[in-house]
């Protein structure tokens, strides 16, 4: 993931220092140290704001951060005051099991965010022993997305195999008489490229979809003369990517079309941030992805969005752009506290099995507009998620689909 240049500069790290929101190698001996909650809430967190996936751990850090601070001006959770306390992860898994643990000893959180799969998996049996925490992180690695395996962590979006079935779906709806559109897969020999893939091709068998191609490619810049030669023998309708950021993205587009392939490329959430795109060059125009949220200059019938927008103009002004990193940090929060909130109110403690029980308890819920339908986390995930395209000449995604629900 180290392809996409970093998102956010480093003035934007100097305000969260000043801030009290933490920062980019800020050690554990910066943060305050553990203090009764006295009525405070707190949130713990990881936030990956060094290492390879600091270009979304800034944007990740900033959006739960703001959202703690835009909360408590507007009177906390039922009255409560939420206090943020973060520390780096580096995208290390020592370092981040390192800080959970931390901050779970000094200051038991009803709620934590980690910074990947990795340390998703590797907390599951601690917090689960403790039986006081629900977790999310970035993570939509789509065996996370079970309340039986991971019954404290939840997903603030569609799981990896939904998002691939969300661009079956829209493939399927430009199907014209008895004929499918042909699909082909193209994703990185990681677990993460290969999470969706089998759901994903049951999936296009239901919907009949023929599967054209399937190729697997190392993450990053590799040379991808040969499996593009192989797509245009296959004359796919479309071609999905998966397991990326940015290269080889861009290098297979600009071969497909040099070869006069027509086929659609599309992408999933971690491909489609604006600056990702962008990145793309000439390659990014016409290009589609699935995308769990609306983006941030997308405010039209969508008062959450606006909120963060003015947020954003007071606390962040040189931040012309939010990242989807950031509306994703920002909808975590908001999630934790509907839950810490819905136990508040029915006068429970806030336990692992009671903050579940409200989480799944979310129903029909208005995120104003993060997602443009209503949601439920009776699934510990949100499988919702919209098409956008990319176009080059306003270097703007906008909205290619409805938003489309699957099962989940």
């Amino acid at each position: 993931m180290s392809d996409l240049p970093r998102h956010a500069a480093d003035p934007s790290r100097r305000r969260l220092v000043q801030a009290g929101l933490g920062a980019a190698g800020l050690s554990a001996l910066t943060w305050a140290p553990a203090i009764a909650q006295s009525g405070e809430i707190v949130f713990g967190a990881a936030p990956p704001i060094t290492g390879v996936f600091a270009f979304a751990g800034v944007g990740l850090h900033q959006g739960l951060g703001d959202y703690c601070e835009w909360r408590n001006a507007n009177g906390g959770i039922a009255g409560r005051r939420i206090r943020y306390v973060a520390e780096d992860s580096g995208y290390k898994m020592d370092q981040a099991m390192s800080v959970f643990k931390k901050i779970m000893a000094a200051h038991r959180p009803p709620v934590f965010y980690g910074d990947s799969t990795a340390w998703a998996k590797a907390s599951a049996e601690e917090v689960s022993r403790l039986g006081s925490t629900i977790t999310c992180s970035p993570s939509f690695a789509s065996d996370l997305a079970d309340p039986q395996k991971a019954p404290y962590y939840f997903m603030a979006g569609p799981s990896y195999a939904a998002m691939i079935g969300i661009l079956l779906e829209y493939i399927n709806g430009t199907a014209r008489g008895a004929t499918k559109p042909s699909v082909a897969l193209v994703y990185s020999d990681t677990e993460f490229g290969r999470d969706p893939i089998a759901d994903g091709k049951e999936h296009a068998q239901k919907l009949g979809i023929p599967i054209a191609m399937e190729i697997v490619t190392k993450p990053g810049a590799v040379d991808v003369s040969a499996e593009v030669a192989r797509l245009r023998r296959a004359r796919p309708d479309f071609v999905i990517f998966h397991g990326y950021v940015l290269a080889p993205i861009p290098e297979f587009i600009k071969q497909m079309r040099e070869a006069g392939m027509t086929a659609k490329p599309m992408g999933t959430i971690w491909s489609m941030d604006k600056t990702t795109v962008d990145a793309m060059g000439a390659a990014g125009e016409g290009w589609m992805g699935v995308m769990p949220y609306r983006y941030s200059y997308d405010t039209a019938g969508a008062p959450t969005m606006q909120a963060i927008k003015d947020y954003l103009a007071k606390a962040r002004p040189d931040m012309a752009y939010s990242s989807i990193f950031h509306t994703h940090g920002w909808l975590v929060g908001s999630i934790f506290a509907e839950t810490i909130e819905r136990c508040l109110k029915a006068n429970q403690a806030l336990t692992g099995p009671n903050l579940k029980a409200a989480l799944e308890s979310i129903d029909n819920w208005d995120t104003g507009g993060i997602v443009g339908r209503p949601v439920s986390l009776k699934g510990h995930q949100i499988p919702v998620g919209r098409i956008y395209e990319y176009n080059a000449s306003t270097k703007l995604l906008q909205p290619a689909s409805d938003w489309i629900r699957m099962a989940g």
